[in-house]
């Protein structure tokens, strides 16, 4: 027995890194899961690495920031596996400038992907938890514990040169985290922040150049970190080195489970000790 059976759970930017991680934990405790990433490629894969450990699993492929994309979403979850018990909002990415030379179009692209986004979403959650609380009650059922996990950023809590726009959406974040737990509370919702710190993904792992980029939406993202500032980074963490995607789907795995049912608008920060 998995401490997340017959819960459905649904997870964005699942089809790589953290988000991916995140998925394959929580499936493998017990939970249904919705897999999604702006490439169906990785999200076909997420699936198929869950369905060959038997677990229980749907895509739903495009960019949470598309219009109609989260209402898409939600309903796969409730038309596929009947409700909906754990909202992870992780999907996305960094687009980095000085403020001076920072476009009115990165500003707009990360506040969308990493504060509009996670809005859309549990808006169009309300409803089926709203009505899955209200048919409980009326029928003298528990109501069940339901759990949003919110991704934020220590650039969220401290800000970083060069990410005026990354930081303002993740401090968002955590204000959005903490208005939802007072209006979702009378649902028996917990919701929470983590706070991520230098974790190793594609998004830092791939040495900083020209020629290190991803694509988003037909857009050229640069990403990667020299490798001399990696190392003096990892030198400022006490535990003295970047944290795996593995570890920090383990952090928000603890705001998934039944001994967090009394935890709610908290940040987690899972830094290796880092403090701002």
């Amino acid at each position: 027995m998995g401490k997340l059976d017959n819960k459905v759970a649904i997870v964005t930017g699942s089809g790589r890194g953290i988000g991916r991680e995140i998925a394959l934990k929580l499936a493998a405790d017990g939970a249904a899961v919705v897999v999604n990433d702006i490439d169906e490629a990785p999200a076909k894969q997420t699936v198929a690495d869950i369905e060959a450990r038997d677990g229980k699993v749907m895509s739903c492929p495009g960019s949470v920031t598309d219009d109609g994309f989260a209402e898409r979403f939600v309903q796969t979850a409730l038309d596929t596996f009947g409700g909906l018990d754990i909202i992870v909002n992780n999907a996305g990415y960094t687009t980095d400038s000085v403020i001076q030379k920072m476009s009115d179009e990165q500003w707009d692209a990360i506040l969308d992907v990493h504060l509009k986004a996670p809005f859309r979403i549990l808006r169009a959650a309300q409803p089926i938890i709203a009505s899955a609380v209200k048919k409980a009650r009326e029928t003298g059922e528990p109501v069940l514990c339901r759990k949003v996990v919110n991704i934020s950023s220590i650039a969220g809590l401290g800000g970083n040169v060069g990410q005026t726009n990354y930081a303002a959406a993740k401090a968002g974040v955590t204000g959005l985290t903490k208005a939802l737990a007072k209006e979702w509370g009378r649902y028996n919702v917990t919701v929470n922040t983590v706070a991520f710190g230098l974790i190793k993904t594609r998004l830092t792992d791939a040495p900083a150049g020209d020629s290190s980029t991803i694509d988003v939406q037909g857009c050229e993202i640069k990403v990667g970190v020299n490798p001399q500032l990696l190392e003096a980074m990892e030198a400022m963490i006490p535990l003295g080195r970047a944290g795996t995607p593995i570890e920090a789907a383990g952090a928000v795995y603890l705001f998934c489970i039944p001994e967090s049912d009394y935890v709610s608008a908290q940040t987690l920060v899972c830094g290796g000790g880092f403090i701002i």
